[in-house]
């Protein structure tokens, strides 16, 4: 087991850093002269920062990829009003040497609080077939204890322990408001859509060693094993309808929204569309939150601009959001 671990929260300028940290984005480039440089984004389960190798680039370039845990020595810096790591040696990290606890956060509230809300939600569905469905795969004790640790993704939106679940309550919520909204869509499609549609994350990713893919993860993908887990509950249900089934993977298949984002299918029902849409809003802001409570944690309260968010590929004004928070 390493050292105790240094937070990141209580990084000071021109301190000396050696300890284990978790890749969220990495990628190369070059400086004014031409020579590589090594940029990466590194964090714990109290915030992330910015890290920079200049010495010994080319020997490391392609060997660390998001999701991976790293040992890195060096010290931090204040660049452009901003903590950032200094990076003199890195490696990747071994099994047995860092404690994972240290790096995946828990953002996402009591996972136990969400699933009980979401049986709650569940209860209430009109379908027999539907509910019934849906319950079955709720209880199901290996689904579950997957469930309220899986994280939503590798990185970018809900990537920390029990991210999964706070992401799909949260779209169940918005769900139950639109379907009062807009009668015409199906309330029951809608539940079932939130709850599915990365269910199958809970067999793509795994959080023993960081966030890593799991080798049926890589090979199958979470919108197939979600519809493994629909037809293998279905098939326990007497006279399950076969319409239904087709209607039910369809709103998994299509939940990227388009084609050019991994959906096998567009979107062809208004529930299935409602599913696609959500889903990014909700995974969008939990990723502009998250990096707006970062850039008020590592940034002066003076300064009200953030840095740019190559994602979002704009800066934006931080004034509001401290207010709020």
């Amino acid at each position: 087991m390493s050292k105790i671990h240094r937070f990141i929260r209580d990084f000071k300028a021109k301190e000396h850093i050696e300890s284990f940290y978790l890749v969220q984005e990495v990628s190369t480039g070059t400086d004014r002269n031409g020579k590589p440089i090594l940029s990466l984004t590194v964090g714990d389960k109290t915030g992330h920062l910015n890290a920079r190798m200049f010495e010994n680039v080319e020997a490391l370039v392609g060997r660390f990829e998001r999701g991976d845990v790293v040992w890195l020595r060096g010290f931090v810096q204040i660049y452009q009003n901003r903590k950032q790591i200094v990076v003199n040696e890195m490696r990747k990290g071994i099994p047995g040497e860092f404690n994972n606890e240290d790096l995946l956060a828990n953002h996402g509230g009591n996972p136990q609080e969400h699933y009980d809300a979401l049986i709650e939600i569940v209860v209430k569905m009109q379908d027999p077939f539907l509910r019934q469905l849906v319950q079955d795969t709720l209880s199901d004790v290996e689904l579950q204890s997957l469930l309220l640790q899986a994280p939503a993704a590798k990185t970018i939106h809900h990537a920390y322990r029990g991210g999964l679940i706070e992401h799909i309550h949260s779209i169940c919520k918005m769900m139950l408001h639109l379907s009062v909204q807009y009668p015409f869509l199906n309330r029951d499609l809608l539940v079932f859509g939130a709850i599915f549609h990365d269910l199958g994350k809970v067999f793509e990713l795994d959080i023993s060693e960081g966030i890593r893919y799991t080798q049926r993860g890589r090979l199958v993908g979470h919108m197939v094993l979600a519809c493994e887990i629909v037809e293998s509950k279905a098939q326990r249900i007497p006279d399950f309808p076969q319409g239904h089934l087709d209607v039910l993977k369809h709103i998994i298949l299509a939940h990227h929204g388009k084609l050019e984002y991994g959906s096998p299918k567009l979107p062809m029902l208004a529930e299935a569309m409602v599913v696609a849409m959500i889903d990014d809003l909700d995974s969008k802001l939990n990723t502009l939150f998250h990096f707006l409570r970062n850039e008020t944690e590592t940034l002066p309260a003076t300064e009200n601009w953030t840095h740019y968010h190559p994602g979002f590929e704009r800066y934006f004004f931080l004034d509001f959001f401290r207010r709020q928070t």
